[in-house]
């Protein structure tokens, strides 16, 4: 061709195209520049990320990244649940499922996503080998409603809701507990009052008014008849709940009494003078049944003996959380030091053995889970505000817990993926106090604006016998 009638071409081409007004181009197609674009890189990126999902973030988001993987890249993901709780958990269950495919960028007919990957007899509206999805995106998609679908309703608002005049505002005191017998003890100002689930009965336990004295913990025993009194001058009280005599003073705190823990014959106590002291209630008071125990640089707010009692944690204002092993007292096995706040809310699973589950104030804002076996963090959730109590299902796994500073509400979660069930609000105030009814199905909690509420917080279990106080007049009756 010659070069002359080509050159004119060319430019009678680009001034009737739509980019004619471009001097210099020679077509109107528009391609796009990829020399700088690495695939590998930005594959592999897209593997790290396609799990990496924060555990408050909706589980709508994982399950679209899961059908992506599937759909994008040839994995085999169809249980929503349990990639969810991997993730959590940081097992290694995902990480082992997302191995790259060999053939990610090859040409050709993928020998693992065929026909056959898309017919299921478990799902017959699949059956198609025409299907848009895989059997396995279905399944996912399937597990995923068949979990929302099966969660029990949690009522948003309390059943029951008494008044509690001068239940103190305090953070580092612990003034609720429920007994075994369906008593619940409350701590007012210097009295305690004991309210009887089954008739809705009050009575006064005690007075501390006479002695200048004012309660500042509270705690049941084991067979729900006798109760452990903490008070602001640091002394410790065993109270009988069916005479309402006091049975015995241990030997007291120099400092106010905050937190109580009893298992079995063990009764501990936690102060401000930042020591715990570890009470052998089976046997004659001396200093023999008596064992003190220092680790906290400050006040001691947080006591919680494991179900067996072979465990104590006790959490202080000094950001700190200890673990004591039964056997041997002489000092912590672990001190964990990752909670920004004091440590109030501790809690022991019912579920996993060793498992415990933290949280910390109004700087810190977090949950923690550790496996208190190995001294492992499990994992670790902001929660938004400070946390106060926590309370497990025995049930179900699930757990509740209550905040202050700025929500004052409760918080239902799902454990392990700690998604939230729902919002529990009323208190106008922080819910600084928690106890868990004996059947574990209801929570009772107290705040500064003098009210106790009661919520349906966890769903029911298999129907098992609660014992009858002896308190419980209608019990007596012929």
């Amino acid at each position: 061709m010659d070069p002359s009638y080509e050159k004119r071409l060319r430019g009678l081409h680009c001034a009737h195209s739509p980019l004619g007004g471009f001097r210099g181009c020679t077509g109107d197609r528009y391609i796009p520049l990829r020399a700088d674009i690495n695939r590998y890189s930005t594959y592999y990126g897209l593997q790290e990320n396609l799990l990496n999902v924060p555990a408050k973030r909706s589980t709508a988001s994982l399950a679209y990244k899961c059908l992506l993987g599937n759909e994008l890249l040839g994995y085999q993901f169809d249980n929503l649940l349990a990639i969810h709780e991997a993730n959590a958990t940081d097992s290694g269950v995902a990480e082992d499922a997302l191995k790259p495919k060999e053939n990610i960028f090859k040409y050709g007919i993928n020998s693992d996503v065929n026909s056959s990957s898309r017919t299921s007899t478990k799902f017959p509206h699949v059956s198609n080998p025409l299907s848009v999805l895989s059997t396995a995106s279905v399944q996912l998609l399937q597990s995923s409603r068949t979990h929302h679908s099966t969660q029990p309703r949690i009522p948003n608002t309390p059943y029951k809701i008494l008044d509690a005049p001068e239940l103190k505002d305090d953070f580092y005191l612990n003034l609720l507990d429920w007994s075994t017998t369906n008593l619940l003890a409350v701590g007012l100002g210097s009295s305690i009052y004991l309210w009887n689930a089954w008739t809705g009965e009050v009575n006064s336990l005690l007075d501390l008014y006479w002695d200048a004295d004012s309660v500042t913990a509270v705690t049941w025993s084991d067979d729900g008849l006798t109760v452990a009194v903490g008070t602001h001058k640091g002394k410790v009280q065993l109270w009988d709940a069916t005479t309402r005599k006091k049975l015995i003073s241990l030997r007291p705190h120099s400092n106010r009494v905050g937190a109580l823990s009893w298992h079995g014959n063990k009764l501990v106590s936690g102060s401000r003078d930042r020591c715990l002291q570890l009470h052998d209630t089976a046997q004659k008071q001396n200093r023999k049944s008596e064992q003190w125990l220092t680790a906290h640089k400050q006040e001691v707010c947080g006591l919680k003996w494991c179900l067996d009692g072979s465990r104590l944690a006790s959490g202080g204002n000094d950001n700190r959380l200890c673990i004591w092993d039964i056997k041997r007292l002489d000092e912590p096995i672990y001190q964990f030091t990752e909670h920004q706040a004091a440590v109030k809310a501790v809690a022991w699973s019912p579920h996993q053995r060793g498992v415990l589950a933290s949280g910390g104030g109004t700087a810190d804002r977090c949950l923690r889970f550790w496996n208190t076996l190995n001294g492992q963090i499990l994992q670790c959730t902001d929660t938004g505000s400070q946390v106060c109590n926590i309370a497990w299902s025995p049930h179900s796994k699930q757990l509740v817990s209550s905040h202050g500073y700025s929500q004052n509400q409760l918080i239902v979660w799902n454990y392990p993926m700690m998604r939230h069930l729902v919002n529990l609000t009323g208190h106008t105030m922080r819910v600084l106090h928690m106890a868990s009814s004996p059947d574990g199905v209801s929570v009772v909690t107290g705040a500064g604006d003098e009210t106790l509420r009661f919520w349906n917080a966890f769903p029911k279990g298999k129907t098992r016998s609660v014992s009858r106080s002896c308190l419980d007049m209608s019990t007596q009756l012929r």
